[in-house]
């Protein structure tokens, strides 16, 4: 490949996954900072009452990933994946900085609750869209030599969006008294994440286009399309998602509110366990990725899926007994680990299953699906049962639906030798 060629495809990978960052710093920042605003807008109840209707929110973010998955990938296979990234940045910013701006319940009342729905809405209908328009993005840049390795630094820039939002939830707690952070320091992160928004806007109107879309056919991409001409692929996707992004939020999202409300860890230590385990987490993912080069996305896939299903119970059960740093951390991290066989692989995996006119839709609408049921729910589901005095009913949730997932991974093909991205 030509110098040339060479530093465009890597400068405009780079310019896709600071969009990446951006966009999922804003989208963690809610979760990261629930335990200092759920009291802001939902003063009634006890302190699981107020986490539970801050993630029954989150929830309804993860609702509207579908609906932005369903138009923004329409618009990438229509108008460019290029022009999809760009909108989805301008929807997240809109979103966080309403957050930002938006009055308690003490000044506006029950209006309070309904802004901060329509704010996680319009960044549910962004990270909708992100994902599967950036990941078909990374997946037809890269060469078919090293698209698994791409594909974990896709999720590296990923965590590293989430783990900023632990880390200035961190600063944030060394800088200030918990009374500020809780009153007004935790509207910080969310003009942060705006400005940040601004910024990669202009970096994604530079970017080049991929060859594999301008080079497509001229079928027009509709969901109609989708569903009678791959309906197998699409119900891989959803297969191979449940499972992985259902332990994604359980054990680098709700992990953070586990240590504090069942494990008894303080807030502070609970960030810095989370953020340390993140930091592991973002390590793995392109180590695994490049494995997967070699010896095929499935076999990586099939270890998460067994090692999920043996060992979800015994590290869950075994944290909430923990009451002491180090093995609190360890277990912490052997999670976040366990996670990075799926994550590592599971955007190039999609992205190969489908041809180039319908790629982006294929990749984000099935994926935002199975997102929206296991992912966005983890949290109130595993608060839920909490609630009930039932928590180890979690544990064994979790185990299950990885369990159906293994099945999928069992059974699929391995993409790096099937892949449907011909371009090189």
């Amino acid at each position: 490949m030509a110098p040339d060629r060479s530093r465009t495809r890597l400068r405009s990978i780079l310019a896709g996954s600071a969009g990446n960052t951006v966009e999922t710093f804003d989208w963690f920042v809610y979760a990261a900072f629930t335990l200092y605003f759920a009291k802001v807008f939902f003063p009634a109840g006890d302190r699981t009452a107020q986490l539970l209707s801050a993630a029954a929110v989150f929830a309804v973010g993860f609702l509207a990933r579908p609906v932005g998955a369903w138009l923004m990938g329409l618009y990438a296979d229509r108008v460019g994946r290029r022009a999809a990234m760009t909108l989805s940045i301008s929807l997240m910013c809109a979103g966080s900085l309403i957050i930002g701006l938006a009055p308690g319940y003490d000044r506006i009342g029950v209006a309070a609750p309904i802004l901060l729905t329509a704010a996680r809405i319009l960044q549910g209908l962004s990270m909708g869209g992100e994902y599967g328009t950036s990941a078909t993005y990374m997946a037809e840049m890269a060469s078919r030599h090293n698209r698994g390795f791409w594909s974990g630094i896709f999720y590296t820039t990923l965590i590293a969006g989430q783990l900023l939002a632990t880390g200035t939830l961190i600063a944030l707690q060394a800088l200030l008294s918990p009374e500020d952070l809780q009153a007004w320091g935790w509207r910080i992160p969310f003009f942060i994440g705006g400005g940040l928004a601004v910024l990669v806007f202009w970096l994604r109107r530079t970017m080049h286009e991929t060859p594999a879309f301008t080079g497509k056919s001229e079928d027009r991409a509709t969901t109609w399309k989708l569903i009678v001409r791959h309906p197998r692929e699409s119900l891989i996707v959803m297969g191979l998602t449940a499972g992985g992004t259902l332990g994604y939020y359980t054990f680098t999202t709700y992990i953070q509110k586990f240590l504090v409300n069942t494990s008894g860890f303080s807030k502070t230590d609970a960030t810095w366990m989370t953020a340390v385990g993140l930091v592991v987490f973002m390590a793995v993912n392109p180590l695994l990725g490049a494995l997967s080069d070699r010896i095929g996305r499935r076999p990586i896939l099939i270890a998460f899926g067994i090692a999920g299903t043996l060992l979800t119970w015994p590290l869950l059960s075994t944290l909430a007994r923990t009451h002491e740093i180090a093995p609190a951390l360890a277990l912490t991290c052997a999670g976040m680990v366990l996670v990075a066989f799926y994550s590592s692989v599971n955007g190039v995996v999609k992205a190969e299953l489908f041809p180039a006119e319908i790629r982006a839709l294929g990749v984000a609408l099935p994926y935002s699906f199975a997102n929206a049921l296991f992912g966005g729910s983890a949290e109130a589901v595993g608060l839920w049962f909490k609630h009930r005095g039932m928590e180890s009913g979690f544990y064994t949730y979790v185990t299950a639906v990885i369990a159906a997932s293994l099945v999928v991974y069992v059974l699929m093909p391995d993409t790096r030798k099937t892949s449907r991205i011909l371009e090189d």
